[in-house]
């Protein structure tokens, strides 16, 4: 089995996925499916927590189940792979595995065999959609119980994730190194010395993680 890595992005998708926009409103969205039709439309469901919404996001979608504290709703769209997060990436060769949303952000789920297309993706998508953040990052391997092993991104502050993300994406864990730490600094426009010090402290929690949960498999 050759190396394959399972990626979670969140995608601030309110402005383009009905699902997203209704999640802002109420919550998290999950159970997200969807059946392109003879037609050519794309017909999608998902399901929400709560009352039926009769005035917000959701109330333009067709209600179908409604049990007092959870309902779905389904509503018909126009394939749209150029605005689409989920079409989009899967235009990339990448079938897409899970999705639901929260608080506005849809949260897609994919494998990649080459770590380097989450880059890629995630390059991507920031230009498309603007806020994109990398929630959980899944490797399995070729050793015996392999399992993968999820990296708890909610160990890490805003910024030391920040400074991580920036690094890897500029290719400074690369080798040979895509940017040094100065490079890196540069980007963010904070001193070298903050650099190192963010990325220091973010790998070791990262590392801490990843062994813990080694530890426990």
């Amino acid at each position: 089995m050759s190396d394959t890595t399972q990626v979670e992005l969140a995608v601030d998708a309110r402005e383009v996925c009905p699902v997203a926009t209704a999640s802002a409103e109420q919550g998290v969205a999950e159970s997200v499916s969807w059946s392109e039709q003879p037609d050519g439309t794309v017909v999608e469901e998902f399901s929400v927590d709560g009352e039926a919404d009769t005035d917000g996001a959701a109330a333009e979608s067709e209600l179908l189940f409604d049990t007092g504290t959870r309902t779905r709703y389904r509503f018909e769209r126009t394939p749209d792979p150029e605005t689409c997060p989920c079409e989009r990436i899967e235009s990339l060769g990448v079938p897409v595995t899970d999705v639901r949303a929260r608080d506005g952000s849809l949260y897609v789920t994919f494998y990649v065999a080459d770590v380097t297309r989450v880059r890629e993706i995630v390059d991507e998508f920031r230009e498309r959609y603007g806020k994109v953040r990398l929630t959980q990052l899944r490797r399995s391997g070729d050793t015996a119980g392999g399992d993968p092993v999820r990296i708890d991104r909610g160990r890490l502050t805003e910024r030391q994730y920040e400074v991580l993300d920036t690094a890897f994406r500029m290719g400074y864990f690369e080798r040979p190194k895509g940017a040094n730490a100065s490079e890196v600094a540069a980007e963010l426009d904070i001193s070298v010395a903050t650099t190192v010090e963010h990325l220091s402290r973010a790998q070791t929690k990262v590392l801490e993680s990843l062994l813990a949960t080694s530890d426990a498999v």
